[in-house]
């Protein structure tokens, strides 16, 4: 069989191409064969393949699953928690877009007659990381996976707190020092369960969402690249939470 696999990010830059097409694979290979065969492919990919994880169907999927022909293959590196445009049509509460981001109009998504609270985290881009001077930022993502794992950690927080409504909105493309990269907005009946559960979601956004963001300097650029949870991994609790 055939399949057709996508590449993000690092691995995208490092190989020249955002996808590879494996031809001749038997019915039964599995996840791990599909990101073997990639790797053989590219060897100059060796020093990520310890980090990556394979997407089937947009999901994250173990090793030892079997992919077929018609499925849906993308190898992720690991994500930094910054997001293609478009993404999310029909649900405008996630959303990945390369559009400036409109914090008015992701409050007004979530905001209703039985919420006292409308609690908002913004993230902006700063001018340093780690002591050094930063340009600008690229931001790339995953968009249909990326929107359909929004929609999960939503879940998650109507699971543990007592809110009314979530959105979630991510840019992609080129990000000027200052502007916003990630909206979150959590609309609860009371201030304390909005807080937490804004908290929580942009901490689980950075370990499970697929987006990825570089780093441009005045001598150069590094794709930032943190860790990755596997779907069926436990989400954190609440109190353990680190901030950023």
């Amino acid at each position: 069989m055939n399949v057709m696999v996508q590449l993000f990010a690092s691995l995208a830059q490092a190989a020249g191409q955002r996808s590879v097409l494996l031809e001749g694979l038997p019915d039964a290979t599995t996840a791990d064969e599909i990101s073997a065969a990639v790797f053989l492919r590219f060897p100059q990919l060796a020093d990520l393949r310890a980090s990556v994880i394979v997407a089937v169907n947009e999901e994250y999927v173990r090793g030892e699953f079997p992919v077929r022909a018609c499925d849906e293959v993308a190898l992720i590196p690991p994500v930094s928690g910054g997001a293609g445009a478009g993404a999310g049509a029909g649900d405008e509460r996630f959303k990945i877009t390369a559009d400036v981001l409109d914090i008015q109009a992701l409050h007004a998504l979530v905001l209703a007659p039985a919420a006292g609270a409308v609690s908002l985290f913004v993230g902006v881009v700063r001018d340093n990381n780690l002591g050094r001077d930063v340009d600008y930022l690229e931001y790339e993502a995953y968009p249909p996976m990326a929107v359909r794992k929004m929609r999960e950690i939503a879940q998650e927080l109507h699971e543990r707190w007592e809110i009314t409504d979530v959105a979630m909105h991510h840019r992609t493309g080129r990000l000027e020092i200052g502007e916003a990269s990630v909206a979150i907005a959590v609309a609860s009946p009371h201030r304390k369960d909005g807080l937490e559960a804004c908290h929580y979601a942009i901490d689980r956004l950075k370990q499970i969402v697929p987006v990825w963001k570089k780093e441009v300097w005045a001598d150069g650029e590094h794709w930032i690249e943190g860790s990755l949870t596997p779907r069926d991994e436990a989400s954190p609790a609440p109190d353990s939470i680190e901030a950023d």
